[in-house]
């Protein structure tokens, strides 16, 4: 019979978004035991305000992730009037092209480095890092200028690509943060509710760019085409743009304290560091709202010397070509992969260029340079209201219910039709019939793979290869929306004279779009359902956690398990 006397001290001390439990388990011995209990602890946890704390958290960088990369439709245009007055206030092609796509090219790097560091030296000592980049590249890009030896795009570049380093990072790290503290039940609800803060990112983007143009009014009125904004007018869009991408650094400034503060998840201190007796404490802090568990260092040693009792498989290179080398685990990696790389092509290069979406609308012009901003501005709120944020929630509340899979092929069809009957009709429709297709299609993107694309990565793989995983799915798809945006939405100036229209290709680039979310409904049949599943029970780790359990472990076995053995002991 097990000794029952507690060799752990109880914690003290952390912060409010994250709860920890102390010493539940500390009275059993077998490592693998007080892995599976502690985790099924976690799993079943009733849905509380701990919760939501830890989904705030994770969702503010999400937040200013959307805020930094879709602000840059609004400052490509604000650039050109400033620094190209002399090309009629437009910024060229190649330049305002090499903007957009830096963010997408720094924030490959930032998935692909932060995603393998967190599987390798821990999930805590990474998150808030990407933070930190973000707010320090953010502030630099507001401060730049020209001078004799500098270049405002060159600057712009540079800076855009460090920004999206620290993006990149934010994307792996706080889906499997999310997915490793969450329960069970509602997991799926709790990563769409962090995701779905890309929407508000977007809409205070364009509110923050309306109402800078509103306070320069005086000073924007007066010139009745950009091509003649000089002087007065130059300098107000000037201090506009670096308002607008200076105030991304505020959202991400208050949730760094939280972030650096979190204590590792009980997952990567069980199954990579093999840390039984901080893991069962840290369980203890998350659900207490505490910081991370301090156990007896005593305590703690004797367990470290039963850690190679732990069946859990260990890291390393061998296991991970051997996990992946099996087909029925290839093919899930193929499919988040894919699937994202497919969806990101369309869903960068239209968000990117929303001003040019707005133009085709009917909603980019107007009689003075004050108006064509402000349309632009209000144009963009109006477009992730109407679409973008109804998408994210429907998400969130369904995505527990209806299951990741479904929705993401229910997305994948819905775009393929719009996106054919917009791209071949795309000259004969009106305009109103132009805001609804790219409002229903910024809602199936949402209410489709956008959403599930960032879930299921979170959930599927093992936890010493989930960070990994989950960022190379993340930087394919940005590898997607760098071709979406650099090959293909380029395209729509193909054929553009001073007597033609500015984009006269933009019809052909839509049914592009539409035969990449064609082929997303192919890579979407090889990812699994994810919804009320464990996470080890997704990753074939329930072997490890439960070895009397079959392939097919219900649900409600480990609860039952727990009470029942936590009793005998």
């Amino acid at each position: 019979m097990a000794d029952l006397s507690p060799v752990l001290a109880k914690t003290a001390g952390g912060n409010s978004a994250f709860h920890n439990f102390n010493n539940d388990f500390a009275h059993i011995r077998d490592p693998n035991e007080r892995r599976r209990l502690a985790l099924a602890e976690i799993d079943k946890a009733p849905f509380g305000w701990y919760h939501v704390r830890a989904c705030v958290v994770a969702g503010v960088g999400f937040f200013t992730d959307s805020y930094d990369i879709f602000a840059v439709s609004l400052l490509s245009t604000m650039v050109g009037i400033v620094y190209f007055n002399k090309k009629k206030g437009v910024t060229p092609v190649n330049s305002d092209t090499a903007i957009k796509v830096s963010t997408s090219a720094g924030t490959v790097i930032g998935q692909f480095g932060f995603g393998a560091l967190a599987d390798i030296v821990g999930r805590k000592r990474m998150y808030g890092l990407e933070l930190i980049v973000i707010i320090v590249a953010t502030l630099a890009q507001a401060l730049v200028g020209v001078g004799p030896a500098t270049d405002i795009v060159g600057l712009l570049i540079f800076w855009r690509v460090v920004m999206g380093v620290g993006i990149g990072g934010d994307y792996p790290l706080s889906s499997i943060i999310t997915s490793e503290f969450a329960t069970t039940k509602w997991r799926g609800a709790m990563m769409g509710a962090v995701f779905a803060m890309q929407g508000f990112g977007q809409l205070t983007g364009a509110l923050v760019a309306l109402i800078t143009i509103v306070g320069f009014k005086g000073s924007l009125s007066s010139v009745k085409t950009i091509a003649l904004c000089t002087g007065e007018c130059a300098l107000a869009v000037d201090k506009s743009w670096r308002v607008l991408i200076g105030f991304g650094a505020v959202p991400a400034c208050i949730a760094l304290y939280y972030r650096l503060t979190i204590p590792e998840t009980p997952r990567y201190t069980f199954d990579v560091a093999r840390d039984v007796e901080k893991a069962n404490d840290d369980v203890d802090a998350y659900m207490k709202g505490k910081h991370e568990g301090t156990p007896d260092e005593v305590a703690r040693a004797q367990a470290f010397q039963q850690a190679d009792r732990l069946t859990v498989p260990k890291a390393s290179f061998r296991d991970f070509f051997s996990h992946y080398g099996k087909w029925k685990n290839g093919k899930i990696l193929l499919g988040t992969a894919g699937s994202w790389f497919m969806l990101d092509v369309a869903f960068y290069g239209l968000n990117l260029n929303t001003t040019t979406v707005l133009g085709a609308i009917g909603y980019g012009g107007g009689s003075t340079v004050y108006h064509i901003l402000y349309n632009l501005a209000a144009g963009s709120c109006i477009l992730v209201c109407a679409g973008a944020i109804p998408g994210y929630w429907c998400t969130v509340a369904l995505v527990d219910t209806v299951g990741r899979k479904p929705i993401q092929l229910m997305g994948f069809c819905a775009l393929t039709v719009l996106f054919i009957v917009w791209g071949f009709d795309f000259w004969h429709l009106k305009p109103h019939a132009h805001l609804a297709i790219y409002v229903l299609v910024q809602f199936f993107f949402n209410f489709g793979p956008n959403a599930t694309t960032f879930i299921v990565p979170g959930e599927c793989f093992p936890t010493r290869y989930r960070s990994t995983s989950h960022g190379f799915s993340a930087g394919m798809g940005k590898i997607g929306s760098i071709i979406g945006q650099a090959a293909i939405a380029k395209l729509r100036t193909k054929g553009a004279t001073a007597k033609t229209v500015t984009n006269p290709y933009q019809g052909h680039v839509m049914q592009i779009y539409a035969l990449f979310m064609f082929l997303g409904i192919f890579t979407t049949l090889c990812i699994p359902e994810t919804k009320r599943k464990t996470l080890e029970e997704l990753s074939g780790d329930e072997q490890y956690t439960n070895p009397e359990a079959g392939d097919n472990v219900s649900e409600e076995a480990p609860k039952e398990r727990v009470v029942t053995e936590s009793t005998a002991v």
